[in-house]
């Protein structure tokens, strides 16, 4: 039977701290690999604390790989034996800050817009219009819907290119995502259990943290997010990117979408779809969204024009389900939008006019040349035989995994010595993850095609030691 004091905890949650002890025992292998775990409520006798507690760090155990969790068994320790804790050194926290980057020959690691990709010549002129036309509406305090014709223009847009009929009083305009997660918590509860992908983008985790709210990370599949870990760990609210994962490219497939809403379904759970780079597909029309076929009216679909049109352009947006609605005006109605309205009514006269679109439609063409140039160097390259390319169709980056004898961090520093950056698969895991050993994620959206060759051969001489 395990024994554990919690003398030594402070202020530490007991399941969290339960959680991990049993962690460390089982990767010191102190608790053999496949041995079965006590039940819950014997655990719970035994150390004098409630199921509830037992329930919640094996939830998390489950929930990271640590355990197995068998139907009418039990729960078994996992072998752990292969796996390395990941050094900080290259934890995506520890990652320096765009401030503190130095300079690169190629950086494959951003998705920056350059001054070409954006439209700035048609932009300033409708912002000047909007300064002529509608003076008064601009300084006008707008509330935390946004803008009506902003919400107008983006129903209409969701409708043509998503098939999502929504009405505009179910969209409210953010300063970026960020705001919205921070909105969502609050909407929400901070008592709820907030989900993310593993591997994903480790900041979403981060910020429903710093707002209260606890934040647990799934593993993957083939088919996306795990839904029996989802509902190992007893989550409330499932935040996922169904249309195109990052930074696996995976696409969820139908029959995912449909366990993922069954489980929504039972009680007050939510699942946030983020649409975040849906315009950029590359290949094939995107699956319909999870809002689109959700009969049950727990989809808070999100999106954002950081991706389509540049980071700086600081709006995005979220769409409620109709149940949410009279929630969100009685605990966050008393909120003014956070977006200039000078932006607001520019980008709906963008998006009304039809210059949105046409954007689109410019920068998908020229994001595929660039995709297509890049992939036809590394073809001809001098090391053409010792990569594998991955996901070459998801989105604004794809995957290389490299056969090499280097480790992923002598990788890194020998292409950062090139003047190369890229950013190992790994680094977005939150548990250590050998079958991401080798693998770097490509950004390629704003690498200049003049400079494509040289920055592969780079990459080449990275691999040879030259």
């Amino acid at each position: 039977m395990l024994t554990y004091s919690f003398a030594g905890r402070q202020n530490e949650p007991l399941y969290e701290y339960l959680y991990r002890r049993i962690k460390e025992d089982i990767m010191s292998g102190e608790i053999p690999v496949g041995e079965r775990l006590p039940s819950k409520r014997a655990l719970a006798r035994q150390l004098g604390v409630s199921t509830i507690t037992v329930e919640g760090a094996y939830g998390q155990l489950a929930a990271e790989g640590y355990v197995q969790s068998i139907p009418k068994k039990g729960y078994f320790a996992a072998d752990m034996r292969s796996t390395a804790v990941l050094s900080p050194e290259i934890r995506e926290e520890n990652i320096c800050s765009a401030e503190a980057k130095p300079k690169y020959f190629a950086d494959f690691t951003a998705n920056n817009v350059t001054a070409s990709d954006f439209p700035l010549r048609t932009w300033s002129r409708l912002q000047r219009d909007c300064i002529k036309e509608k003076a008064d509406a601009l300084l006008e305090r707008t509330s935390v819907h946004g803008a009506t014709a902003l919400r107008e223009a983006i129903a209409l847009h969701l409708k043509q290119f998503r098939g999502l009929v929504v009405s505009p009083e179910q969209i409210i305009i953010g300063a970026g995502t960020e705001y919205l997660y921070s909105m969502l918590v609050q909407l929400l509860g901070r008592e709820k259990i907030f989900c993310t992908e593993d591997p994903g983008y480790g900041k979403i985790r981060r910020i429903y943290e710093a707002n209260g709210a606890r934040c647990l990370s799934v593993a993957m599949d083939e088919s996306g997010i795990q839904v029996r870990q989802i509902e190992a760990c007893g989550a409330d609210v499932v935040h996922i990117s169904p249309s195109h994962q990052f930074p696996t490219g995976i696409v969820m497939p139908a029959h995912r979408r449909y366990e993922l809403l069954a489980w929504a379904s039972k009680g007050q759970r939510y699942i946030i779809e983020d649409d975040y780079d849906s315009e950029f597909r590359l290949t094939e029309k995107p699956l319909p969204t999870l809002m689109g076929i959700d009969a049950s009216d727990t989809v808070i679909y999100m999106n954002t024009f950081s991706k389509s049109l540049a980071a700086t352009i600081r709006i995005s947006y979220m769409v409620l389900p109709l149940s949410l609605l009279e929630a969100f005006e009685e605990k966050l109605g008393f909120y003014s939008s956070p977006v200039s309205s000078f932006e607001q009514y520019t980008l709906a006269k963008f998006m009304q006019e039809g210059f949105f679109e046409k954007h689109i439609n410019r920068m998908r063409n020229r994001y595929r040349r660039r995709r297509d140039s890049l992939l036809a160097a590394i073809k001809q390259s001098t090391w053409q035989d010792n990569v594998q390319i991955m996901e070459e169709s998801a989105g604004l980056h794809f995957m290389l995994k490299f056969q090499t004898a280097l480790s992923d961090r002598e990788l890194k520093e020998r292409l950062q010595q090139q003047g190369i950056a890229l950013r190992a698969l790994k680094e977005y895991y939150l548990q250590p993850a050998p079958e991401a050993e080798h693998v770097f994620v490509m950004n390629y959206s704003h690498i200049r095609e003049e400079i494509m060759k040289e920055a592969i051969n780079r990459i080449g001489r990275a691999l040879n030691g030259a």
